[in-house]
């Protein structure tokens, strides 16, 4: 007992030690500490102390002792990317690079502005950014050594069968209801004068920005209604091409002079203008301000009404659901599917009720297989405006517990996800033998996941 309270003081003086030099003292210097070696690669104590600030800011829980968990999951990877250099495992750089641009706005959404982050981060932007590229990279390359070690894992349904069998009741997973939904939507027709009125406000901003009489991100900050890029006075970070709709990017791409400002672009969204901030390759950075237009009550009455004739024709079988999709609906997600719903959770067509948008979940709650809604208006969450719809329910599975029959792919996944991880398990204990490991005494009085790291 004694021991291990001098080790806790010991460990605790270092880790106080390193908080104190990372504060922002105009003289400060760090003074870093080795604590663990595995192979040729060193883990220091700033590493460690930055995994723990980083999931605190992210909300992260850490099972047990961070500063016996951190340490050892980092040596983990490091084992999983020793592999991955023999094997010349290699990832997309501009994926990482999506990535990256997606968690730096994030960032950005979340504390507000660029100065703000560097002061929380105490880090440059740039910093902050190449200390993320590593970590993606890292992610990314562990997660692709990963599936190859676990390529070979393939249950036979004999295996399946059998592994249901050993199953207890009572670990048996309850498959909640799950539902198969087709849509038909569209958008409320925009009155002329409507657009008129979106594109003189538009013009306007275009004027004074141009004339030098207003800053464009002051304007976004004011106007813009996406809500999320005018908290940055309209910047949306670095995007690729393919980032962004299509009549966005052919506008966005080709400006060059950050002073101006773009034509007025529409898209799905709404309709935009467009400043240029700064190009980088492939990629580019620019401010925008959308405005959306205005939908009277009138104009959803009208579309109610004629979604409603719609489904009476369906209804008496003058046609069928899957028709008047392919002729009417306009959500380009569904309507070359029929106007089946997928799920982007699993990929699948079947939805458990709080994984559909919640005017879907009110109305096929209460209905039969087969049978079609009345019209209703929904948030298009894709395009972030309201729409008509009306839904027709194609199949409906009650609650139950797991069986063979009815949920086969969900056993041969929890089967998989076992042998996975027994597979994983197994490689990293090898290799734990076949790598040199070096823990610094201090940081040895931990209870690991996996002991071997101690010879």
């Amino acid at each position: 007992m004694v021991t291990l309270i001098l080790y806790r003081m010991k460990r605790l003086r270092n880790i106080l030690a390193l908080l104190v030099l990372l504060t922002p003292l105009a003289h400060a210097q760090v003074i870093d500490e080795v604590i663990w070696i595995v192979g040729d690669d060193a883990i220091l104590l700033s590493e460690v102390e930055e995994e723990r600030l980083r999931a605190q800011y992210e909300g992260t829980t850490i099972p047990g002792d961070p500063y016996c968990y951190i340490p050892e999951q980092l040596a983990i990877q490091k084992l999983y990317l020793h592999q991955a250099e023999l094997d010349s495992i290699e990832v997309n750089e501009s994926t990482v690079s999506h990535q990256v641009d997606m968690r730096m706005n994030y960032y950005l959404s979340q504390i507000g502005s660029k100065e703000k982050m560097e002061e929380y981060f105490r880090k440059t932007s740039t910093d902050i950014r190449e200390e993320m590229m590593t970590q993606v990279r890292n992610q990314m390359i562990v997660q692709q050594m990963q599936q190859k070690l676990i390529s070979s894992v393939n249950p036979t349904p004999g295996e399946i069968k059998r592994f249901f069998q050993t199953l207890p009741d009572d670990s048996l997973p309850t498959i909640p209801a799950q539902v198969e939904v087709q849509i038909l939507s569209f958008e409320p027709p925009v009155p002329v004068e409507e657009t008129e009125r979106i594109k003189s406000r538009l013009r306007e901003y275009t004027e004074r920005v141009n004339s030098g009489s207003a800053d464009f991100a002051m304007l976004a900050r004011l106007y813009s209604e996406d809500v999320e890029s005018a908290k940055r006075g309209g910047e949306l970070g670095f995007v690729g091409k393919g980032q962004l709709v299509p009549e966005f990017a052919e506008v966005a791409f080709n400006l060059t002079d950050p002073r101006r400002v773009s034509r007025i672009v529409q898209t799905e969204y709404g309709y935009h203008i467009i400043q240029l901030i700064e190009r980088k390759g492939e990629r580019i950075n620019c401010r925008h301000i959308l405005l959306k237009p205005r939908i009277s009550y009138s104009d959803k009455e009208e579309a109610i009404r004629r979604l409603d004739t719609i489904a009476d024709v369906v209804r008496t079988g003058k046609a069928t659901f899957e028709s008047a999709v392919a002729k009417f609906s306009q959500d380009k997600n569904t309507v070359m599917n029929a106007g089946l719903m997928t799920n982007e959770v699993n990929g699948s067509s079947k939805f458990e009720y709080q994984d559909l948008p919640p005017e879907v979940a009110r109305q096929i709650y209460s209905m039969n297989p087969g049978e079609i809604s009345a019209p209703f208006i929904m948030m298009d969450k894709t395009k972030n405006k309201e729409v008509v719809a009306i839904v027709k329910l194609k199949s409906k599975v009650p609650a139950h517990k797991a069986n063979l029959t009815d949920d086969y792919q969900v056993i041969k996944g929890l089967l998989e996800q076992k042998l996975g991880a027994d597979m994983l398990d197994q490689w990293i204990r090898k290799k734990q033998q076949e790598i040199y490991v070096s823990i610094d005494p201090d940081w040895r009085g931990c209870d690991f996941q996996y002991p071997g790291w101690i010879h």
